[in-house]
């Protein structure tokens, strides 16, 4: 590499969002994923539960120069361990959803990732398997959907080229400025800490037998968690709630809770 292409390469260095991929079914995909990265600068992906494994060495050939990227891969067992950290995170998916969410054009979910970024947030672009793409568990943890308008009658894209869309819309809208919001010395909440308040409010209210009838209890729950997922929390708002949960249920079981 020349003089030249290393100042290049330094043009394009600074925060970007990860890019991950749910289940990935085959190294050549990860490998082509890498690449659409590399070419527009993107290099932090993670991989969950990849069903060939990791390190693979079909991702390798196919990654072909994007080498950086797969060096870097971070490895999870489960989604949720992979959007711990995150502050926002941009689900992709072809199908519509029972789920009610923001959703948002390549072009103004990557103008929405730059602002959060410049905030000194973390931001994540989710994919998932090839055949099926996203489960409804994954849909649930993220904050908005994108939508690709793509043509009806052919609306699949591949993997690859999902990643390639929204990379080069990523770099594309590099220096633009957008709206950023005052977070008043705050921050957007972690997944991880939005995910530890829903299994809290899912324990009391378990506690006091809301999820009836047993039938409907997994869509119940589904449907909490994609109500505080899509909701631009801040860590503040995450202990504001775990207060409100924990005041209630001490109310509750304290002496006018008794007699009541």
């Amino acid at each position: 590499m020349s003089g030249t292409d290393h100042a290049k390469l330094e043009d394009w260095q600074g925060p970007v969002p990860a890019i991950i991929l749910v289940k990935p079914q085959m190294g050549e995909n990860i490998g082509a994923a890498a690449r659409a990265m590399w070419n527009f600068g993107l290099d932090r992906m993670r991989l969950v539960a990849p069903r060939d494994g990791w390190p693979n060495a079909k991702a390798v050939a196919m990654a072909s120069g994007a080498g950086r990227v797969l060096d870097q891969i971070t490895l999870a067992d489960s989604t949720a361990d992979a959007l711990a950290d995150l502050n926002f995170v941009f689900a992709t998916t072809a199908r519509k959803r029972d789920l009610t969410k923001v959703v948002m054009t390549p072009e103004r979910a990557m103008a929405h990732a730059h602002a959060l970024i410049a905030d000194g947030q973390k931001v994540g672009i989710m994919f998932g398997p090839e055949r099926a793409g996203l489960a409804n568990e994954d849909i649930v943890q993220a904050n908005a959907f994108i939508s690709v308008p793509v043509n009806p009658a052919f609306a699949s894209l591949n993997l690859a080229q999902s990643v390639l869309l929204l990379a080069y819309e990523w770099r594309r809208l590099a220096g633009q400025e957008d709206e950023v919001l005052d977070l008043s010395k705050t921050r957007f909440a972690e997944a991880g800490e939005v995910r530890a308040f829903t299994s809290h409010l899912q324990q009391r209210l378990d506690d006091v037998g809301f999820f009836f009838p047993e039938a409907k209890r997994i869509s119940m729950i589904e449907n909490l968690e994609n109500m505080f997922g899509r909701l631009p929390l801040t860590d503040a708002d995450v202990r504001t709630l775990h207060g409100v949960i924990k005041a209630i249920a001490e109310r509750r079981h304290g002496p006018l809770g008794k007699g009541g």
